[in-house]
């Protein structure tokens, strides 16, 4: 009986791992490039999935495959975003990455950027609605795209622990996968809406 239930499982978590990881490389990779597809929320989905497999492999190559994905997306991004700098015209996406990147989020990323180069990558990933502004002040101080991919790789291994630790926290404490899949994307969603909501209050208070 064991081994006939081991027979059956081991090609269901083989085609999992031919789906889902292309599925969510791709998914991650897209929402770099054009940001309204929720990836913090799909890592974190994905590392609850990840917990509940018996595969020791899950988790490790979830993080490869969502970091290279946020990665090459952000490197893919930028060079667009160069060559609307360089270009007569501009560049559809780099309007894009203007049109979410309020004005003074912009400032403030310039003079972080200033104050403390490539090292504020980081922080860019880690903060919601803090990449583009960030990605938009090293296109407008011109930053070689080599400087900006020393900057950016740690910022998407950061990235991509961090939101992979919410999923696995949600794996942890809810026996059912669907249970910590939904607290993981609730949990993503409140920290995504927070400062979008601490800007509101601020604006507010002053007026």
């Amino acid at each position: 009986m064991f081994l006939a239930v081991t027979d059956t499982a081991v090609p269901a978590v083989s085609t999992q791992h031919a789906v889902g990881y292309p599925t969510l490389f791709l998914l991650v990779l897209i929402g770099a490039l054009v940001p309204v597809v929720p990836t913090g929320a799909l890592v974190s989905s994905a590392a609850v999935v990840a917990v509940h497999q018996t595969a020791a492999v899950s988790l490790p190559l979830l993080f490869a495959v969502a970091s290279a994905a946020a990665f090459l997306g952000d490197m893919a991004l930028y060079w667009l975003g160069r060559r609307g700098m360089r270009s007569r015209n501009g560049s559809r996406w780099l309007e894009a990455i203007r049109r979410r990147a309020p004005e003074d989020r912009l400032a403030q990323a310039r003079r972080k950027l200033d104050d403390h180069g490539v090292t504020v990558l980081v922080l860019s990933r880690l903060v919601p609605a803090g990449r583009l502004p960030v990605m938009l002040a090293c296109l407008m101080a011109e930053m070689p795209l080599r400087r900006f991919a020393r900057g950016n790789f740690p910022a998407c291994l950061a990235w991509t622990v961090t939101y992979q630790l919410i999923g696995i926290l949600g794996g942890a404490l809810f026996a059912q996968p669907w249970e910590g899949v939904l607290a993981a994307v609730v949990l993503t969603v409140l920290i995504s809406a927070v400062p979008g909501l601490w800007r509101k209050v601020r604006r507010a208070a002053t007026q």
